[in-house]
């Protein structure tokens, strides 16, 4: 025999829940929509070429809070957003990045590394992060502060910060803007500059900003579906 469920009831003690806000649409709606947001992601591109118009800071706002809309771990929301609009910071960081990442091509580099890198046209010239008006930050809190005064540890804050960036870089793509993701390793360097405490660790470094006229990207192709999902399906 099956066990009978067991139903845990909420008392006034935890937290207050609320309705959930959701709108049904019909199927058609449904598959319009996923359709269309397939196809404007389809055309996003990682863009290493800037132009240097501005971008107004309200664009940037608005994608740090549609990134830090994302699940995460017991709803601690543990991400740090430092955006840049700021040429003498801007110069230091490339400064620090490119000293790293000489290091990276010279030394740290494995050969299995190099070898998928090598036709992405990457080294260790890092202008975009002087060329885009913006410069995103993600920093992950691997500790946050408990009522009680002490440092408690955040929980699945790696995976909260991939989460929120990839929902960050869709708002930028959505509205018209092209961005990279950089990992200059390693990236403790960028504590110290933006001035962040020591329980913070960065993530990814992101430029943001209008292409270059004559930017260019690699000639290479996105797996097919068929390559990269598995599906357990009874109805089909």
């Amino acid at each position: 025999m099956n066990p009978e469920p067991v139903f845990v009831l909420r008392t006034m003690d935890d937290r207050p829940f609320i309705p959930l806000h959701w709108t049904e649409r019909l199927h058609d709606d449904m598959l319009k929509r996923a359709e269309l947001n397939y196809s404007e992601l389809s055309e996003r591109r990682t863009t290493r070429d800037f132009s240097d118009r501005d971008v107004d800071r309200r664009l940037i706002e608005l994608a740090i809070l549609s990134g830090s809309t994302a699940p995460n771990g017991a709803h601690l929301q543990p991400w740090t957003w430092v955006a840049i609009r700021n040429e003498e910071l801007q110069i230091r960081l490339r400064e620090a990045a490119e000293h790293e990442e000489r290091k990276t091509y010279s030394e740290r580099m494995p050969e299995a590394w190099s070898e998928v890198l090598t036709p992405l046209g990457t080294d260790a010239v890092k202008a975009h992060l002087t060329d885009a008006p913006w410069v995103v930050v993600l920093f992950k809190q691997k500790k946050r502060q408990r009522s009680n005064g002490e440092w408690g540890p955040t929980y699945y804050a790696t995976e909260s910060c991939g989460i929120a960036a990839g929902m960050f870089i869709q708002a930028v793509h959505n509205m018209g803007l092209v961005t990279l993701t950089h990992t200059p390793s390693p990236m403790g360097f960028l504590r110290e500059l933006l001035e962040r405490p020591r329980h913070e660790e960065a993530v990814l470094v992101m430029p943001i900003g209008y292409p270059a006229e004559d930017a260019m990207v690699p000639d290479i192709h996105r797996k097919t579906l068929d390559q990269v999902a598995v599906f357990f399906d009874e109805q089909s």
